[in-house]
């Protein structure tokens, strides 16, 4: 069986178990401890990146990497077109969602944490005593915001990845408008990188992720609720209730050593 090592958490991850699911491939999910798990992850692939997969003795890391190795090796239902334009559009696509979508939409939800109690609390896990999500909750912005400057996340920064993300949602609008698919009537691997990369904007609707229920839904302000991009949002949901399969509940994380604690999905 295929297995993805990963973070639960990861929009990356997401990105490939998006992939995984429309291809139909059962797959086991390797939740890599951070710190510690990544050197056995460093020693099976070379890097400490996630996500990686292994399928047999072959290991491919990143998510790019993952996603060309499953339509070469796992042909039906390609997310790759054979046309050449259709096909340069979609790598293209991709790499926008890649380094764009991808790295602004972490911004940006860091920015609703430092500016929303509510957002900071339902990050938490619902194994949280009540009184520290009480402290949580009550750290003051500006405190967050001297933190955030110190790892180069500034007001500043979170304002322009905000504006770009504002950008990349109207794009997104305008190219959904009249068609099924960014690139057409079938889904691509724009699709699914898109759907899974925009996860920190707003988390999917639904038991697609182990993640706790107040986070199921939950999105920054001003963007996942913004009329201006239902058209996104709405289109981003079909995906899910489309393709993605529904999580099964992970299991307490064992205590294992260094090494990365398994989960299994039918």
């Amino acid at each position: 069986m295929l297995e993805l090592y990963q973070f639960e958490l990861s929009h990356y991850c997401e990105k490939v178990r998006l992939i995984l699911d429309y291809k139909g491939l059962p797959y086991r999910k390797i939740e890599v401890t951070p710190g510690l798990g990544q050197f056995d992850l460093y020693r099976m692939s070379g890097q400490r990146q996630v996500p990686v997969l292994k399928d047999g003795t072959e290991i491919i890391a990143d998510s790019t990497a993952i996603a060309r190795y499953l339509d070469q090796r796992y042909p039906e239902q390609p997310i790759i077109p054979t046309d050449p334009k259709q096909r340069a559009l979609c790598f293209l696509m991709e790499e926008w969602a890649d380094e764009s979508i991808g790295v602004n939409a972490r911004k940006v939800m860091l920015g609703a944490f430092s500016q929303n109690p509510e957002f900071r609390k339902a990050l938490l896990p619902t194994s949280t005593p009540d009184f520290l999500k009480t402290l949580v909750e009550a750290v003051p912005r500006e405190a967050l915001d001297v933190l955030g400057l110190g790892a180069g996340l500034g007001p500043d920064a979170v304002k322009a990845a905000r504006q770009t993300m504002q950008q990349n949602l109207e794009s997104l609008c305008a190219l959904l408008q009249d068609n099924s698919y960014l690139l057409g009537d079938e889904p691509s691997l724009a699709d699914f990188a898109v759907a899974g990369l925009t996860m920190y904007v707003k988390f999917p609707s639904g038991i697609y992720l182990n993640l706790p229920e107040s986070l199921q839904g939950l999105g920054v302000p001003g963007l996942a609720d913004d009329p201006a991009y239902s058209i996104f949002w709405a289109w981003r949901d079909r995906i899910y209730t489309t393709f993605r399969k529904v999580a099964i509940p992970s299991e307490p994380a064992s205590t294992t050593g260094s090494r990365p604690t398994s989960i299994n999905i039918d």
